[in-house]
């Protein structure tokens, strides 16, 4: 019985609350001059509407009951005019009149708000100022850099099930650069809000919580250090694996020594451009064509190049030199991708996995080497006897196809 009790107060103190809710919204409706309109125009109105029935009730065959006079408002009113029923005598039709005007102004305010609604609505969205609404799985790029557009292309190419509706811009760009990529045919429909991709309010308009991936570059909106630079992507990612730790989280770094930081905050792939950059002159040196090499297998186009595929359950927990003898295909087998995916979820799974030891001494190892765990590992070329394991996938080197 007490707990009957509890409960209809609880449902009682909640309905108080809708109910206020909705008072207060129809307070601040009725507050506002679009409210005061409508709170003068429909007692006028309706006086009219009574004003018509009586001089028209018992002279107009076609205005005799109070539903025809409302029909006749209504129609006027919004200057449709079926004129399948019109006023006969003089009251009436100076009713009419009145009618008209009322009409006219009426659809003039509520075009000029319309009108207005729409070119704010869009104004805001040309500036970023518009809050992502009900944006889920969606792909959220943090950040700006010479060459954005090539990127946003870029990732458009290498991910075709993604459209451009899908992506979120969250940035501090200047207008020209954020106007050139609306004008680009293939980016216009790109979602662009303005903000500080490290600031967590910025990230929930961006509907973090939801998004499915996300990219953080070395910010060049600003004049930035590189000290800079690289400190506000540590603390973006942090900040987005608080909010959202499923999301599978891309970052760039300049320095190397960042990456340290990036792993603790449990960022799922760490990209370093320098450090690329740097290899591919130092292969360049040695005269023998490694940087084409190395640029062709990093190629956008997906027909060749490495390609990930992956594995069919009944290998998993095999050894890898029996997956390898089951292949049919002209692609290269390099490799293994072990704990693809999120890392948050790799980790979770290998939390669950660890506490189904009985053996408490093996726990406590098993807990122990999830300390050391990575996601996005690659084993390239391992033996024969290797067990593959889950969550893993197999690296090809693809050729091109003849044209």
């Amino acid at each position: 019985m007490p707990h009957s009790s509890a409960k209809l107060k609880e449902l009682t103190s909640f309905m108080k609350k809708k109910l206020s809710a909705f008072v207060e919204k129809i307070l601040h409706f009725f507050a506002n001059s679009t409210g005061k309109t409508v709170l003068i125009i429909t007692p006028l109105l309706f006086v009219i509407m009574l004003i018509i029935f009586k001089s028209e009730a018992d002279t107009n065959s076609s205005i005799n009951t109070l539903f025809d006079a409302f029909w006749y408002t209504i129609v006027t009113v919004t200057t449709v005019g079926y004129g399948d029923i019109a006023p006969a005598s003089l009251l009436g039709r100076l009713s009419a009149i009145l009618l008209l005007l009322v009409g006219v102004a009426v659809f003039g305010v509520l075009s000029g708000k319309f009108a207005s609604f729409i070119l704010d609505r869009q104004q805001k969205k040309d500036r970023g100022l518009l809050k992502m609404t009900k944006m889920k799985n969606h792909f959220l790029i943090c950040g700006w850099k010479p060459g954005f557009e090539k990127i946003l292309e870029g990732i458009l190419a290498a991910n075709p099930d993604l459209s451009p509706e899908k992506i979120v811009m969250l940035n501090e760009a200047g207008h020209s650069e954020i106007q050139a990529i609306q004008a680009n045919e293939k980016l216009k429909a790109i979602n662009f809000l303005r903000g500080d991709f490290t600031d967590e309010d910025a990230l929930l308009k961006a509907q973090i919580k939801t998004a499915d991936r996300t990219l953080i570059l070395a910010d060049q909106s600003q004049n930035f250090s590189t000290l800079e630079t690289d400190s506000r992507t540590v603390l973006a990612v942090i900040t987005i694996k608080n909010l959202n730790p499923r999301v599978y989280c891309v970052a760039e770094i300049i320095d190397s020594k960042f990456e340290k930081h990036l792993s603790l905050a449990r960022c799922d792939e760490i990209i370093m451009t320098s450090t690329y950059e740097h290899n591919l002159l130092v292969q360049a040196s040695s005269g023998k064509g490694m940087s084409h090499i190395l640029r062709e297998l990093a190629s956008e186009a997906r027909s060749s190049g490495l390609v990930l595929q992956d594995i069919p359950a009944d290998f998993i927990g095999k050894y890898y030199g029996d997956y390898r003898k089951s292949l049919a295909t002209n692609d290269i087998l390099i490799g293994i991708l072990e704990n693809t995916g999120n890392f948050f979820i790799r980790r979770q799974e290998a939390l669950a996995e660890a506490q189904k030891n009985p053996d408490m001494e093996k726990i406590v190892l098993n807990l122990k080497k999830i300390k050391t765990l990575r996601s996005n590992v690659p084993v390239f070329n391992p033996p024969d006897d290797y067990v593959i394991q889950e969550s893993s996938k197999s690296i090809f080197i693809r050729g091109k196809t003849a044209e």
